[in-house]
């Protein structure tokens, strides 16, 4: 008998592809417990460390996150729709709605870990700046947690010659946000860029963002441009990729 593509599947694989079945039928619904080690050990005569593999590939999807001395469950937490284009129109910033507002819709988002300094130009940060190396800028950081999950690390880097003594210096910058109040300065956005990549998280990134072991995050680099292209602001972003749905819509 000819082997089918399933059987030549590493056991693990099959076994994982069983579970994910079962997850879009309904059979395990969110915040579920799915079979731990030892039931699938059982139910499948494997290994243990293959049971552990196909729990593994589960967490990696993100479908399924481990609780420490509790197993591991099916995510109950729906992912956030970033909407890329239409969170940074002047329309959302500019009317003094967060550019947050376009994808959190009804659901709680907390800002914390916020942490606004001055300290000199980071070499990469300078360069695309166009300001002098070791150059003052003002340090923007913070976490993101929608729906009591931790899912963006971001950090803002801007001139601290352009927002000295503005709200853009205090932890809280007001209605509209940092762009709001740029604009104020003489330097509203007009353009934007992004350049987005992905790895596997450093530890201090995975703890605070309480990511489950496997997964990768998405980096995004935004830089933010005035008129004649005069770069205002570079955000580092750090997003748990299982929290994500990237969205860009744009007419051809």
């Amino acid at each position: 008998m000819a082997t089918t593509g399933g059987d030549r599947q590493p056991k693990y694989q099959r076994i994982a592809g069983a579970l994910r079945e079962s997850i879009k039928a309904g059979e395990y619904g969110p915040g579920d417990r799915l079979p731990g080690e030892n039931d699938l050990m059982a139910q499948h005569n494997v290994a243990r460390m293959t049971a552990r593999q196909a729990l593994g590939v589960l967490q990696n999807e993100g479908l399924a996150e481990s609780r420490k001395g509790a197993g591991v469950f099916v995510r109950d937490f729906r992912p956030l729709r970033r909407r890329g284009i239409q969170r940074l129109s002047q329309e959302q910033w500019g009317s003094g709605r967060s550019i947050w507002s376009a994808d959190v819709e009804d659901r709680t988002l907390v800002v914390d870990q916020v942490a606004v300094t001055e300290e000199s130009a980071p070499e990469r940060i300078s360069r695309v700046l166009d300001i002098a190396p070791g150059e003052p800028v003002c340090v923007r950081s913070r976490r993101f947690v929608l729906d009591g999950k931790a899912v963006l690390l971001a950090t803002s880097y801007l001139p601290a010659s352009l927002v000295a003594g503005s709200a853009i210096t205090q932890e809280d910058t007001g209605p509209g946000g940092t762009y709001a109040r740029l604009a104020e300065l003489g330097a509203k956005p007009v353009h934007f860029r992004e350049e987005v990549r992905s790895r596997m998280p450093s530890q201090e990134e995975a703890n605070r963002l309480n990511l489950s072991m496997g997964t990768p995050v998405i980096l995004i680099c935004r830089t933010a441009f005035a008129d004649e292209g005069r770069p205002v602001e570079i955000n580092e972003m750090t997003l748990d990729s299982a929290s994500y749905i990237l969205e860009y819509d744009f007419d051809a």
